[in-house]
């Protein structure tokens, strides 16, 4: 090619400083940029420029740009790189900066700085010919026998290394088609170099000088690779010296150890085969496992499916396709074991004997699907495991809380790096058999997430019609569920979808009453946590009297939790006493250690009874039993929770008392309304729910139209209750959120006591909706409202007129202490309100229609 025909930089080019790297020709960097000058020649030139010149630049190493505009350039390097921005990504993380990817072109040299500002410029010569590049090879006679030498050395490098990586054959294939002249600077790019070399050969402007300085750094590197090499084999031959001596095998010299590892391995996938042909699983899996140990056979030990191949048959051998346990179907033992274990509970305990029944009469029976919904603390998960020692089979849990993936349930599909089956076949392979009691606990707080709904994969598991042939997306096979007993629990039936809650069979768990929560204490909780705390009855008494205590003062919840944990505050206490006791008795006398357990407290009724937390006596052991009286009670636990404040807050009108359901049981609810000067306006607070907002719309419209009917003025003495009046409702809590329709009649009465003066009974409570027309409508919850105005103490409940059937379900104890008013209209509401009932006018009885 003649030499006017030669491709050339430009004379003048823009600089980029770097200092951690060197590029050079033939070879690609990518580099960060975030110094001022460096950015604002990539701002500048390279993001504004619009040519294919203004994409080439100067990169100068080991310079580094200052971080100031003000500060002088420092001396630059006399030899650059000219080189083509191919890419430019920006970012404003940890701080603005773009980082740019160049390719070398050529050297050049500085002759004369331009400017400095915004970024430097200089007048440059190029170095290298670039038209090299684009020629046909020279011939073997003008490279010269040192070309030969670098070029033998490249070959045997490239060589050494893996042909089996495309990165390597590229590179092969490069020594063969690219110019000898350009090899140099690319070797060097690649191979194990530090910068400082890299800079001695981007320096080396003469071609004979490069080859010689690039030779020894081949000849390195070409031996560091043997060392290597040599290493990895001395490290093999070790680790295939240590094998596992098998009895009855001979081991011998040579290659003998790896046919032996891979015997072993076939053994164990023979062994495999025998465990698959003789399992008793279907046939359907059974070739499906068939079609997998073929495939594990022809695959190598080392590919990862293999693992995957192998773990997936285990489970299938492991799986109990056919194994069952043999349930115990005596009814008269299984209703003493009920008993023993759980104190009420009657539906539960019906359902259980119903299916042992059915069961001795029809043995292909399926498994039943239930749901024990109720509050927290009143015994659904511990009832499901009494089911399971009833009918003598496994129980395992599954805690469904909080669930949001359905392959927690399905699996995962054998496709995914990880992949395991779901919840429920991890069950079947961790209990054994397939008929066991699952547990599915707090079924009603499972969560829609990105990865799909758990409770739709639930509705496969849960269907009696179609979980005989479950499919697991792991698995992939049919595995029959009919014969597992599923049990779900769950605090609300609310946020449960209606396609699953149709698939189980709801039996409702309500709280205890006082009576039955005291029986629970005296034959369940006090002695587990006497175990618990290492006690006995002979050291610490505690008096039914006292656990009536706990239970109104310091508990006001469905369950037992909460009981069950102030009798543990109680055994600590006593413990610490007991323990104190001991440590005292033995520094008199060491004999008489056992002598102190048998001693009593006496405690009359007569004298107050002393404190266990009194100190006056520190120098004695206490007598034993301890008593745990009221007062001790206060020391232990201190004040009282709750007090018995019904009466107190019913002291002046616009006060009335409902009942409310939540998921953690009944609760009472006060009602407070207040009224004042305004524009008519009706304030509602107390975190109301639209439903709630609506009843008390209702309300005041109901009262405004039989205003004067009943009487009912405002300050002011209108008929019209909202005439300049403002009134304000309020439901404490506050920080609770509230709705449902069922504090309508309390609204009502609670309006009707603001603008009457009088009073509202202190022992009433109310539940029920209504309507425009001053019907009462039934509602739902009646048994947890009652027991939360039986824990209240208060007397008399006002309920709808179509919910006394309702009242069947509470026991018959409660029921004596209650006085049931059934309300179908207002008029009777208002009536049993107030003492001596809520007169209407007498004139409006005589009043004819105009109609």
């Amino acid at each position: 090619m003649a030499a006017g025909s030669a491709i050339q930089i430009p004379t003048r080019l823009p600089l980029l400083l770097t200092h951690e790297s060197v590029l050079l020709p033939g070879s690609t960097m990518r580099t960060s940029v975030d110094s001022p000058r460096n950015m604002q020649l990539v701002r500048s030139r390279l993001l504004k420029g619009t040519s294919l010149r203004s994409t080439i630049i100067g990169v100068i190493p080991n310079t580094s740009d200052p971080t100031s505009d003000c500060d002088d350039l420092p001396n630059l390097h006399r030899i650059g790189t000219a080189a083509l921005a191919v890419q430019v990504v920006g970012s404003n993380w940890p701080k603005p900066h773009y980082t740019l990817l160049v390719t070398g072109l050529c050297r050049f040299q500085i002759l004369q700085l331009l400017k400095e500002k915004p970024y430097p410029v200089a007048e440059v010569q190029q170095l290298d010919r670039l038209e090299q590049f684009t020629n046909g090879h020279k011939s073997e006679e003008e490279l010269g026998e040192l070309s030969e030498q670098f070029y033998k050395y490249a070959v045997q490098l490239v060589e050494m290394l893996d042909m089996s990586v495309p990165a390597v054959a590229k590179l092969r294939r490069l020594l063969d088609n690219l110019p000898r002249e350009a090899l140099p600077d690319i070797l060097t790019s690649i191979i194990r170099t530090t910068n400082q070399e890299k800079l001695q050969i981007l320096d080396a402007v003469r071609l004979e000088e490069r080859f010689k300085m690039t030779i020894p750094l081949l000849v390195r590197q070409i031996e560091g690779l043997k060392l290597l090499q040599k290493t990895r084999k001395s490290k093999q031959d070790d680790d295939k010296r240590v094998v596992a001596i098998r009895p009855n095998r001979r081991i011998t010299h040579g290659s003998i150890t790896e046919d032996e590892e891979e015997e072993e391995d076939h053994d164990d996938v023979v062994m495999l085969e025998k465990k698959i042909r003789t399992s008793s699983m279907p046939e359907q899996a059974l070739k499906v496992c068939l079609k997998e140990i073929k495939r594990l056979k022809k695959m190598p030990q080392s590919m990862p499916e293999c693992a995957l191949t192998r773990n997936y048959l285990e489970l299938m051998v492991e799986l109990p396709w056919n194994k069952s346990t043999k349930d115990r179907l005596d009814i008269r033992a299984a209703r003493i074991v009920l008993d023993n274990d759980h104190y009420a509970m009657e539906k539960l305990k019906k359902r259980v004997l119903e299916y042992l029944a059915v069961r001795q009469l029809k043995n292909n029976l399926k498994g039943p699907i239930l749901c024990f919904v109720g509050p927290p603390g009143v015994g659904k998960t511990s009832v499901g495991r009494s089911i399971a020692k009833t009918l003598g089979r496994e129980f395992h849990r599954i805690a469904l809380g909080g669930v949001c993936d359905q392959s927690n349930i399905r699996g995962h599909r054998r496709t995914y790096v990880g992949s395991m089956p779901g919840r429920i076949i991890n069950g079947l392979k961790t209990v054994g058999v397939n008929n066991p009691v699952f547990l599915l606990d707090e079924v009603d707080k499972l969560a829609k997430g990105l990865q799909g709904d758990p409770a739709a994969a639930l509705l496969e598991v849960l269907d009696p019609e179609q979980n005989h042939s479950f499919t697991d997306h792991y698995l992939n096979v049919a595995f029959d569920l009919s014969q597992v007993l599923f049990i779900a629990t769950a605090n609300t039936t609310a946020t449960i979808p209606p396609a699953l809650l149709d698939r189980m069979e709801v039996i409702q768990v309500p709280g205890y009453t006082q009576e039955e929560k005291i029986e629970i204490a005296h034959r369940h909780l006090i002695p587990k946590q006497l175990e618990l705390h290492g006690l006995t009855p002979q050291q610490i008494q505690i008096p039914q009297v006292t656990t009536w205590g706990i239970i109104t003062r310091y508990t006001r919840e469905a369950g037992v939790r909460a009981l069950d944990r102030k009798l543990g505050a109680i055994c600590r206490a006593v413990a610490v006493k007991v323990a104190e006791g001991q440590h005292k008795e033995a520094k008199p006398d060491r004999a008489d250690v056992g002598e102190g357990e048998d001693c009593k407290e006496h405690i009359t009724e007569d004298a107050k009874p002393e404190s266990i937390s009194d100190t006056a006596d520190l120098s004695l052991p206490p007598e034993m039993p301890i008593l745990i009286d009221f007062h001790a009670l206060k020391d232990i636990l201190g004040p009282p929770m709750y007090d018995m404040e019904v009466s107190e807050r019913l002291n002046q009108p616009g006060v009335a008392i409902g009942l409310a359901w939540t998921p953690l049981g009944g609760e009472i609810m006060f009602v407070e309304a207040s009224r004042m000067d305004g524009e008519g306006q009706l304030t509602l607070t107390g975190q109301l729910g639209d439903v709630m907002k609506e009843s008390a719309h209702l309300a005041i419209s109901w009262l405004r139209s039989n205003a004067k009917r009943y009487q009912l003025t405002n300050a002011s003495g209108s008929f019209d209750l909202l005439d300049n009046t403002d009134i304000h409702l309020h439901f404490p809590a506050g920080a609770v959120t509230k709705d449902g329709p069922s504090a309508g009649v309390t609204i009502v009465t609670c309006l009707a006591s603001l603008f009457s003066g009088r009073l509202v009974c202190s022992d009433v409570a109310m539940t029920g909706e209504i309507t425009l027309r001053g019907l009462v409508l039934p509602v739902g919850g009646i048994k947890d409202k009652v027991l939360a105005a039986h824990r209240a103490g208060l007397k008399r409940i006002i309920i709808p007129q179509r919910n006394e059937k309702d009242l069947e379900e509470i026991a018959a104890p409660v029921r004596q202490e209650l006085t049931f008013v059934p309300a179908a209209c207002l008029d009777e509401v208002l009536n049993a309100a107030f003492d001596g009932g809520f007169a209407v006018r007498a004139s409006l009885e005589h009043f004819n229609s105009k109609l």
